[in-house]
């Protein structure tokens, strides 16, 4: 059982990397950091945490349900049942495959923000590597539950879309939180995406992360994550 998961995720791994949408969530928070970056001070302390919590949304809202919605569309996961290998396997290996990508594209905006655009790095690193995993889990969770209701690739990944983008705004993503209401930037806080950008900022000063928004990273990743379990289908 092991060597056929170790098989699976060699396959899996290299589907992956052949996936257009994983150089899509790659490039475009690289992109995007390039581009404001070259117009900001070194010190400036909120465009590298908006970069990678867009790249978080990306991955956990658009590439890994149309991923999962796309192989139980296709039987993938219903001829897997019958064998040794189950579909659990499966979707295992994909969670760690995308959260692998997620920190490889993580990793590199944090390489040229920090050597190429000479940005300030988290004074906080405990409390980066906290709201990181809780933030990402967070996201991961909603993917799973679009995974879990999609009836196919292509609407799980017009949901995505649909999710990604109303979110992204009152996150503080698409406009930046100081030039938005005050209201609709609390209200953003209590989205996963919202209380992530915001966690990060507050680490990436040095300060400590507000138990409120951790704590609503961390319900949403346990709270979404079971209806997500709940309503998943193999086939």
């Amino acid at each position: 059982m092991a060597t056929a998961t170790a098989k699976l995720t060699v396959v899996e791994s290299k589907l992956l990397l052949r996936e257009p949408g994983s150089l899509f969530t790659f490039l475009i928070p690289l992109f995007i950091l390039i581009v404001f970056g070259s117009s900001i001070g070194p010190g400036d302390t909120t465009l590298v945490p908006m970069t990678l919590a867009i790249a978080i949304g990306l991955v956990g809202l658009y590439l890994m349900p149309t991923a999962l919605a796309t192989y139980r569309e296709k039987g993938i996961l219903r001829r897997l049942s019958t064998t040794p290998l189950r579909p659990r396997n499966l979707l295992v290996v994909q969670l760690l495959l995308q959260f692998v990508l997620a920190l490889v594209s993580c990793g590199a905006l944090l390489a040229v923000a920090s050597l190429a655009l000479r940005a300030a790095m988290p004074a906080n690193l405990i409390g980066f590597t906290a709201v990181f995993v809780l933030g990402t889990a967070s996201m991961f969770a909603v993917g799973l539950l679009i995974a879990a209701v999609a009836p196919s690739g292509r609407a799980a990944n017009g949901i995505g879309v649909l999710l990604y983008f109303p979110m992204a705004f009152l996150a503080g993503l698409i406009q930046p939180a100081g030039q938005m209401p005050a209201i609709v930037v609390q209200i953003g806080e209590f989205t996963p995406l919202g209380a992530f950008r915001k966690s990060l900022e507050d680490v990436w000063t040095g300060g400590a992360a507000d138990p409120v928004l951790l704590g609503v990273m961390a319900a949403y990743a346990i709270v979404v994550s079971l209806a997500a379990a709940k309503f998943f289908r193999w086939e």
